[in-house]
């Protein structure tokens, strides 16, 4: 079973907002047996939005469109789904209901006759309750396709996909069963681990593909599977995953559903008991900002030193000036300084500590752009490592961000 899914707006295609939209339709899709076929973005404009439904419907059973569905003049999706479909656009009292309670109980701006015309819909639609807004979605089913409009305000999108979109494809349409499981490893580079899993990737059944997901530092490896056997689809990719354990194990980290690695790494902080606190220089906080948005991270998490300038590593974290000067602020022996005082500083179990040269310009070290020691303190001592980043600022600080939870959960995982 094949979806589309088009965006209707000109600030997508002037780069003025970014299509999340997409993105979350897609995967809420994916989860219910329903592939996307293909994403289009379109114009505030009647031809190309009546080409792009001409086109999605010869090739999809569901489209989903997003966008142009507010009050104002611009907001032209209602009346071109009219057009597409020999239709005119009906008052519904519900819809005209909900929204002058909306306006009643929330906005302090009285009702507007433009606000009310949120109420028409063509004639032909179900309407789907729009719980957050005034604007409703909307189910149109001709010839066994749908064509689904929803506004372009994502939270309101995805009540809409949630509670209404995906109840009635679900009820309506029969779908495969597809198997999505993604494994998450660090430290090694995508053609290192092709090369370590070739035997095993080409043994794979037809049934299972592999695709390489690689990001700064990490490589997601998702294994997709697709059938009208559940159980013995979902059998046969937990088979693969505990071969591939076998080969690969240990650069393996973990599984997209248990979530990022800062959730992982606080997984198992709180189940055993440890804390940890972090001192950044490179990293601008970058991985304090990371531990916090996970929720519950208060449970583990005692704090952050952001110690960007040579003089707060020395006035704060008492970072020896004579080891400044003899090994340079990036080098092994500041690093390790540095996790060592703020672990002691804070009262934790367990520190990161990051300092090297992000570039562009080398600072206050001789040290190359990119350049970077990672240092994690922990009861048993502290334990430093040196890395080459490349030269590319946004990379050198995310790259350092993953490869010290990296770190870390390898040392968390002996005690």
């Amino acid at each position: 079973m094949l979806a589309e899914i088009i965006t209707i707006g000109d600030e997508i295609l002037i780069g003025q907002i970014i299509d999340t939209n997409s993105a979350f339709i897609a995967q809420e899709l994916n989860q219910i047996g329903v592939s996307v076929y293909q994403i289009t973005s379109v114009q505030d404009e009647r031809s190309h939005i009546l080409k792009a439904f001409e086109e999605a419907e010869s090739r999809a059973d569901v489209i989903i469109i997003t966008g142009g569905l507010g009050p104002t003049k611009d907001d032209i999706t209602k009346l071109t789904l009219c057009e597409y479909f020999g239709d005119t656009l009906v008052e519904r009292k519900e819809v005209l209901t909900h929204v002058e309670e909306l306006f009643k109980k929330y906005i302090s701006t009285p009702i507007s006759d433009m606000n009310r015309r949120q109420a028409l819909v063509p004639s032909k639609a179900i309407v789907l309750k729009n719980a957050s807004g005034t604007a409703p979605g909307m189910w149109i089913k001709r010839n066994n396709k749908v064509f689904v409009s929803l506004p372009g305000v994502p939270f309101e999108m995805k009540g809409l996909i949630q509670n209404e979109v995906i109840p009635r494809i679900v009820k309506e349409f029969h779908r495969p069963f597809i198997l999505h499981r993604t494994l998450i490893t660090y430290g090694v580079g995508e053609s290192a681990i092709a090369e370590k899993i070739e035997d095993w990737e080409n043994a794979l059944p037809l049934f299972i593909k592999l695709a390489y997901l690689p990001n700064l530092g990490k490589v997601r490896l998702r294994l997709t599977a697709k059938g009208t056997d559940k159980v013995g689809i979902a059998n046969a990719v937990e088979e693969e995953i505990q071969k591939l354990y076998g080969i690969i194990g240990d650069i393996i980290f973990g599984e997209d559903q248990n979530g990022a690695l800062e959730e992982i790494v606080g997984k198992i902080l709180t189940k055993k008991q440890c804390t940890v606190a972090t001192a950044e220089s490179c990293t601008g906080g970058a991985i304090a900002e990371r531990i916090t948005s996970v929720p519950g991270a208060s449970a583990y998490f005692k704090g952050s030193v952001v110690c960007y300038a040579t003089e707060v590593k020395i006035k704060l974290l008492n970072v020896s000036e004579e080891v400044i000067k003899t090994h340079s602020v990036v080098s092994a022996p500041v690093a390790e300084a540095m996790a060592s005082n703020v672990k002691e500083l804070l009262g934790t179990d367990f520190a990161i500590a990051t300092t090297g040269n992000a570039g562009p310009t080398k600072g206050d070290s001789d040290a190359d752009v990119g350049t970077v020691f990672i240092a994690i303190a922990s009861p048993s001592g502290v334990y430093v490592e040196k890395f080459m980043m490349g030269n590319h600022r946004e990379r050198i600080i995310q790259k350092t961000v993953n490869k010290a939870f990296e770190l870390l959960q390898k040392e968390i995982l002996k005690f």
